[in-house]
C-alpha cells in the first residue's frame, strides 16, 4: 500500500457525516475532560500530601471504569446505545455544574473534589463501552482500524489543546471556569447524539437477562486465550506508563519549578507527539507487524521516562515527552483496533468493557502505587524504575510476540442447522445438556482429541458452563461430546449468532478427522412438556431424548449477518 493511499484510508471515516459530527463532538468532550483533570490536579498541588492527592485524581477518574465498565457493557449490549449515551451525558453535565458552583463559592475541599471526580469517572465508565460498540454502526468494518486511530488522535488533540487552555484559564480566571467549560462539552455531545438518527430495525430477539449477559461476557474472556494475551499486553504497558501521567504535575511544580502554564506545555508536548504518532500510524502499519510496532513504542516510551528522570530543563523535558506521546498512541490505537476487530458482534460491548476495565484499572492502581513509591524513594528513582520495567517489556515482545490475527476469520458464521425438536421448551427451561456422538479410527484418536480441545473453547466461549469428551465403553471407537448450558435460551443464542468463521474451522477440523458424526441430541429437563407430540417424527422413536438432525459433512455453515448490524434474526 502506498503512503498516499494509506493516509487517505486513515482519514476516510471522516467522510461519513454521522461519524464526523460525533467525532468532533467527542473531541470537544475530550478537551473538556483534560481541562477538568488539569484543574483538579492543580487545585491540589499545594495541599498537604500533594504527591498522593494529585495521583489520586487519576485514580478517582479511572477507578469507576474498573468497577462499572463491565456492567456498562452489558447495558450497552441490551439497550439502545444512543439513548444510553444521551442520558449519561445529561448526568455528567449536572455533576459538572455542581462542581463548578461549589468551586466558585470556595467550598471545594480535597475529599469533595475527589468524590465529584469519581462521579464524572462513573459517567465515563458508562459512556466508553457504548461509544466503542457504536463505531461499527457508523463505519464499515474495513475502516474500523482507521476509526480507532482517529479516536486516539481525538484524545491526543484534546491532550494538546485542553491542558494549554486550562493552564491559561486557571492562571487568568480560576479553576471554576475550567470546570464550567467541561460541563458545557457534555451538553454539546448530548446535543449531537440527539441530532444523529441512525437507521434501526425492530429487534427480533429479546435482550439477554442482565446476570446471564454479565456471566457470558466473563466466560468469553476466560476461554479466549488470544483475547487474554491482548489484555496482558495492555497491563504490561499501562502499569509502568501510568507513572508519567500520575506524577507529571509533581515534576512540573517541584522539579522544574513551573506554573500551570508550564504543566500545560508538558501535556501539550505529549499531545502533539501523540497526534504525530496517530498520523504516522497507517504508514507504520504498512511496514511493520503489530508486534514490532508495540516493541518499538515500548522502547521509545521507556527512554522518555529516563529523560524525565534526568533532565532539569522545562524545554528539554517537553521535547523528550513528544516521542512518549507518539509511543502511547501507537500502542493504544493498535490494541484497541485489534481487540475491536477480534470480538464478535454479540459480545463486543462486553469485551471492550473488559478492555477498558484492564486499561483503567492499570492506570488507577498504577497511579496510586507510583505516587506512594515516589513519596518513599523520590521522583527520579521512581521514573527510573518505571523505565526499567517498560524496557524489559519491550525486550520480552521479541520472545513472546503479539498474536498475528491477519488470517483469522472473525466474521459471524452459522455452523449448525436449525434445531428440530418434538417439544418446545420455555426459553428459561434448564439446565440443558447437548451431546454429539463421533466415530473415530484408533490411529486418529490423538489427533481428534487435540481438535476437540479447540471445540471445547468454542463451546465455553459461546455459552457452555461445563464440557466433557467421553469414550463409549461398549464401543471404544465412539466418542461423545457433552456440554451443559444454563437455559434453553442460552443455547438458542449460541445456535443463532455467537459463532465466527474461526469457530467453524475448529468444528470442521474435528468433523474431518472423525469417520462418522457428529450426531447430536438436546437433553431437556424431564418435566418439559411435549406440546406437539403429533408432529414428532416417527423415525428413531426408540432413541432417548429429543432428536436433532445430523451435523455431518453436509453442514458447512453459512456466513451470518454483517458485523455492523445489531439486529439478529432468531431462527426458531
Amino acid at each position: 500500500m502506498s503512503t498516499q493511499s494509506s493516509q487517505a484510508q486513515a482519514w476516510s471515516p471522516l467522510r461519513i457525516a454521522a461519524y464526523r459530527n460525533l467525532w468532533l463532538a467527542l473531541l470537544a468532550a475530550n478537551i473538556g475532560t483534560w481541562m477538568q483533570t488539569v484543574g483538579a490536579q492543580w487545585l491540589l498541588v499545594k495541599t498537604t500530601d500533594a504527591d498522593t492527592l494529585v495521583a489520586a485524581v487519576q485514580t478517582a477518574s479511572m477507578l469507576p471504569i474498573l468497577l462499572f465498565a463491565l456492567p456498562a457493557g452489558v447495558l450497552a449490549d441490551a439497550f439502545d446505545r444512543r439513548h444510553l449515551l444521551i442520558s449519561v451525558q445529561g448526568f455528567l453535565a449536572v455533576v459538572g455544574v455542581v462542581l463548578t458552583v461549589l468551586t466558585a463559592i470556595g467550598h471545594m475541599g480535597p475529599a469533595l473534589l475527589l468524590t465529584l471526580t469519581f462521579l464524572l469517572g462513573t459517567g465515563q465508565a458508562l459512556t466508553l463501552p457504548a461509544w466503542a460498540a457504536v463505531i461499527p454502526q457508523l463505519v464499515p468494518r474495513e475502516q474500523i482500524r482507521s476509526a480507532s486511530s482517529l479516536g486516539a488522535i481525538s484524545v491526543n488533540v484534546a491532550r494538546a489543546i485542553g491542558p494549554a487552555v486550562a493552564g491559561v484559564l486557571v492562571a487568568e480566571a480560576g479553576v471554576a471556569v475550567v470546570f464550567g467549560v467541561n460541563a458545557f462539552t457534555f451538553l454539546l455531545f448530548a446535543f449531537t447524539l440527539i441530532r444523529w438518527r441512525p437507521e434501526s430495525a425492530k429487534p427480533t430477539e429479546s435482550p439477554e437477562r442482565f446476570t446471564a449477559a454479565l456471566r457470558a461476557g466473563g466466560r468469553y474472556v476466560r476461554y479466549s486465550p488470544t483475547l487474554r494475551r491482548m489484555l496482558l499486553r495492555i497491563v504490561l504497558f499501562i502499569l509502568p506508563g501510568s507513572a508519567l501521567w500520575a506524577l507529571l504535575p509533581i515534576v512540573a511544580s517541584r522539579r522544574l519549578g513551573t506554573s500551570s502554564h508550564g504543566y500545560g506545555l508538558l501535556l501539550a508536548a505529549l499531545g502533539i507527539g501523540a497526534i504525530v504518532g496517530g498520523i504516522a500510524l497507517p504508514k507504520l502499519r504498512s511496514r511493520m507487524s503489530v508486534s514490532k510496532l508495540l516493541g518499538l513504542a515500548g522502547l521509545i516510551f521507556g527512554l522518555s521516562l529516563l529523560d524525565v528522570a534526568t533532565l532539569d530543563s522545562l524545554a528539554a523535558v517537553a521535547v523528550a515527552l513528544a516521542p512518549a506521546g507518539a509511543a502511547w498512541v501507537i500502542v493504544l490505537a493498535n490494541l484497541n483496533a485489534e481487540i475491536q476487530l477480534f470480538l464478535p458482534n454479540w459480545v463486543r460491548a462486553r469485551g471492550l468493557a473488559v478492555y477498558q476495565v484492564v486499561f483503567a484499572g492499570g492506570q488507577a492502581l498504577g497511579a496510586l502505587a507510583w505516587g506512594a513509591v515516589a513519596q518513599v524513594i523520590g521522583l527520579e528513582l521512581t521514573f527510573i524504575a518505571a523505565a526499567a520495567i517498560m524496557l524489559l517489556d519491550a525486550v520480552a515482545l521479541a520472545m513472546w510476540p503479539f498474536p498475528d490475527l491477519r488470517d483469522v476469520d472473525r466474521q459471524p458464521a452459522v455452523i449448525w442447522p436449525e434445531v428440530s425438536l418434538a417439544v418446545h421448551p420455555d426459553p428459561q427451561a434448564g439446565p440443558v445438556l447437548v451431546t454429539a456422538a463421533y466415530k473415530v479410527r484408533p490411529e486418529r484418536e490423538r489427533e481428534f482429541m487435540e481438535a476437540m480441545r479447540l471445540v471445547r473453547d468454542t463451546r465455553m466461549r459461546t455459552g457452555a458452563l461445563r464440557w466433557g469428551l467421553f469414550r463409549v465403553g461398549e464401543e471404544p471407537q465412539r466418542f461423545v461430546e457433552v456440554y451443559r448450558l444454563a437455559t434453553w435460551d442460552e443455547h438458542v443464542r449460541q445456535h443463532d449468532n455467537r459463532f465466527t468463521g474461526a469457530d467453524r474451522e475448529s468444528e470442521e477440523r474435528a468433523k474431518t478427522i472423525a469417520d462418522e458424526g457428529p450426531r447430536a441430541w438436546h437433553l431437556l429437563p424431564a418435566d418439559t412438556r411435549a406440546v406437539h407430540d403429533a408432529a414428532a417424527p416417527s423415525e428413531g422413536a426408540d432413541e432417548i431424548g429429543p432428536r436433532h438432525q445430523d451435523t455431518g459433512a453436509s453442514d458447512r455453515g453459512t456466513t451470518g449477518p454483517d458485523v455492523g448490524n445489531d439486529t439478529v434474526t432468531r431462527r426458531m
